[in-house]
């Protein structure tokens, strides 16, 4: 029988601290994964539900978007993919009778931890206006709410509709469909949030805002750069490919401020050898200060230019523009500047220059640590200047490799789910469907919040996710979401969100990746877009928890024809009996999926169409890839500062708390601490084990504070400092955003640390 939910909350600001691990995976791996997945799901239900992840005829795993690789392990799955498969195919239940013990008002006392543990949804449950708990309320009840609401704004514009990443390609196509139709183009989504720099640098650089990889340009490359990313927490499966890589001759540059173990050693639990001894991977650790990486590419591309022959001249004159106005910038570079904005030494870039020149094959693998700063868009502008320089985008073994986080986050946005959508998509939309689709610009995350802090917005309707807990300035979007009429969230199971509701508040349960799709035209199967562009099926095989769930999909076509009524020449009704009537319209409507239904039906999936991959052609503005030139930024710090990046604990995945430890970072039962260098501690004053509050500091004066967090003597970058988010997302002022993007700069926040009360 799998375990109880805890009944108390447990303390999380008294963690016990051990030395930091070396290596990642590995016999611990397997005997916490099994652990964790057999308190949710018992041993039977475990051995029959991790066998189906990532496998051809099973589900796609509901965690990271890394792709699945063409010959595939019976346990195709990482240690974090197995607890997110846990808690979802969990049997603990949420039912009424909890929701009447625990008003609305203790929920909001509850940690992230203990809400998610309690299991899964199993009713609709509406928060009245005025009422101190949710009551369950049949489904039709539900969306009657919806539509009063929808239908009683001033105009389309008040309602947001945000998109997590786990949604499906069906769902997300339909509900972006839904709004629009209803009049709106307000669709922020999880990935204004973390990748948007990516999808900004990228189009204007090479005119796509995807990566230009597939897998196997993993396994050809000759020399691999992982900066600003930890593999071995947030994309588990990729340290088995970096492994194969490294069998195949490639090298690795990791570029990060902290020590991974996931990049130090792999202890791939898939082979026996793999299991006890593992693989080192990171032939050069290059530990940059805190936004330094501009800097140091903006330096490596001076070097190139400087020396002779390493410039790929042929690429750069056929295929590129800009090269004149980047190479006047790049010839400016400074070596005193690059060594304060990096805190690298001259001797740690040479050699990264050498392993630079050596290699014919270049990959770049990046993830939220160069997206999230004010000056993320130029960083990875200067990410692709790099490699234009030595030809390797369109080559086979290079190019961009931007790291996507949850699962079809990516397809998502291929599916219309963009604040901002491109015309030729309207006008695709409008041809096949017949109705005129808002052409105005819509409200991303930080937009949206800011537009009901200001009664611009009134309706919030979440389609999965936990906005509340994700988003910056935590005191300020609590705020927000309380001035709305009505909240609204499509979910599996409880999380902060949905104790920081509206006027009123609906939650909507619906069914997991794990689960059984059964409508009127028989069992169904969604689809999804990985990391790398790949598109492949995914079917549950688990009985829904309750009967009374319905699928996302039925969900949007079911608020669709009550919101729109008649007036739709939409066929919500078909489109909920059948999802191939769904993929058959998607086809239509967006580029490179033609005969989506008949190639989906091939087990390996497909991959989309990537101009600059396939044939070195750059659908950009100026019809080339464009060189860049900015200004080289990087956070400065006042004295007695440090510079604060949120990040992830291994117990945790975006911001679902599996558990209370950080295994690979030495820290068990608690999730409330700063890791912090020694030296910097001890110039600080800061004893190891003592107690502070963060106080961030940004231009508006105000004061924003995480009290209560142990200090931890950490081998971090001088001047740099680290704690785990959501706890410390107070702390991002809403306004402190990458230029362009407009993504919060999680990952550069200035903190001064007090004496906390706790002391």
């Amino acid at each position: 029988m799998a375990g109880k939910p805890p009944q108390s909350d447990p303390v999380q600001d008294a963690p016990q601290v051990a030395e930091p691990k070396h290596a990642a995976a590995g016999l611990p791996a397997v005997g916490h994964s099994l652990r964790m997945a057999q308190q949710q799901m018992g041993v039977k239900r475990t051995a029959l539900t991790l066998l189906r992840v990532n496998q051809k005829d099973g589900f796609d795993c509901p965690g990271c978007a890394w792709p699945e690789p063409e010959h595939r392990h019976t346990a195709e799955f990482c240690e974090n993919g197995a607890k997110a498969v846990a808690e979802e195919a969990t049997l603990r239940r949420v039912t009424p009778d909890f929701f009447a013990a625990h008003p609305v008002a203790d929920l909001a006392t509850r940690s992230g931890y203990w809400l998610g543990q309690q299991g899964r949804l199993t009713h609709p449950m509406y928060l009245a206006e005025g009422a101190d708990r949710y009551e369950a309320v049949p489904w039709e009840r539900a969306f009657d709410i919806i539509a009063e609401e929808l239908t009683g704004l001033g105009s389309p514009d008040e309602a947001l509709f945000y998109t997590s990443g786990r949604t499906s390609n069906e769902a997300a196509f339909l509900y972006q469909l839904f709004a629009r139709e209803y009049g709106t183009n307000n669709l922020p989504d999880c990935s204004n949030m973390c990748h948007e720099s990516s999808g900004s640098a990228l189009n204007e650089t090479i005119g796509i805002g995807k990566g230009s990889v597939l897998l196997d340009d993993l396994y050809q490359a000759d020399l691999i750069i992982v900066a600003g990313q930890n593999p071995g927490t947030n994309h588990p499966r990729m340290l088995s490919a970096l492994e194969k890589a490294k069998s195949n001759g490639a090298r690795i540059i990791t570029v990060n401020p902290l020590p991974e173990a996931g990049m130090e050693r792999f202890k791939n639990p898939q082979t026996p050898q793999g299991m006890f001894k593992g693989a080192a991977l990171t032939d050069l650790f290059l530990q940059i200060r805190i936004g330094g990486d501009q800097a140091l590419f903006r330096l490596l591309n001076k070097l190139i230019l400087e020396t002779e022959g390493a410039v790929d001249e042929e690429f750069v004159g056929e295929h590129t523009h800009g090269y004149e106005e980047f190479t006047e910038a790049a010839r400016a570079a400074d070596w005193d500047e690059t060594l304060t904005a990096t805190g690298l030494t001259r001797a740690q870039i040479d050699e990264a220059l050498s392993m630079v020149l050596a290699s014919k094959r270049t990959i770049v693998c990046w993830a939220m640590g160069l997206t999230q700063h004010k000056h993320s868009v130029p960083t990875i502008r200067e990410v692709v200047n790099f490699l234009l320089l030595r030809g390797n985008i369109g080559r086979p073994g290079a190019g961009v490799c931007p790291v996507r986080g949850h699962s079809n986050v990516q397809g998502d946005r291929t599916m219309g789910i963009f604040e901002r959508p491109a015309p030729a998509f309207l006008d695709a939309l409008e041809k096949e469907f017949g109705f005129a689709p808002p052409r105005g610009h819509g409200y991303d995350v930080v937009r949206a919040i800011r537009a009901m802090r200001d009664d611009k917005a009134k309706v919030f309707f979440a389609m999965g996710g936990n906005f509340v807990s994700a988003s910056p300035d935590t005191e300020v979007t609590e705020a927000a979401m309380r001035r709305a009429r009505l909240t609204v969230h499509v979910s599996t199971k409880l999380n902060r969100s949905h104790a920081v509701t509206g006027a009123r508040a609906l939650i909507l349960p619906t069914l997991g990746r794990t689960e059984r799709d059964l409508q009127g035209g028989g069992e169904q199967f969604v689809t999804v877009e990985d990391s790398m562009g790949m598109v492949h099926a995914s079917r549950g095989r688990l009985d829904p928890a309750s009967d009374h769930l319905l699928s996302e999909p039925a969900i949007v076509c079911r608020l669709a024809r009550r919101v729109l009524g008649e007036d739709s020449r939409t066929p919500w009704e078909e489109f909920e009996k059948d999802y191939a009537t769904v993929r058959d319209r998607i086809a239509r409507v967006v580029p490179g999926f033609d005969d989506f239904n008949a190639r989906v039906a091939d087990p390996a999936g497909f991959a989309l169409p990537h101009a600059p991959r396939d044939e070195r052609r750059f659908p950009t503005a100026t019809g080339k890839a464009n060189f860049t030139a900015a200004p080289v930024e990087y956070p400065k710090l006042p004295e007695g500062r440090l510079l604060l990046q949120t990040l992830r604990s291994h117990d945790q995945y975006n911001t679902t708390i599996y558990g209370l430890d950080d295994r690979y970072r030495g820290i068990k039962n608690g999730r409330r601490v700063v890791l912090v260098n020694p030296e910097d501690a001890r110039e600080l004053g800061l004893a190891d084990g003592s107690y502070t509050d963060l106080v961030s500091e940004w231009k508006d004066g105000v004061e924003r504070r995480a009290a209560g967090f142990r200090i931890v003597h950490y081998p971090t970058a001088r001047g740099c400092a680290a704690a785990y988010y959501p706890e410390t997302n107070v702390l991002v002022p809403l306004d402190a955003t990458a230029d362009t993007s407009n993504t919060p700069a999680s990952k550069s926040v200035v903190v001064r640390l007090e004496q906390s009360a706790t002391n």
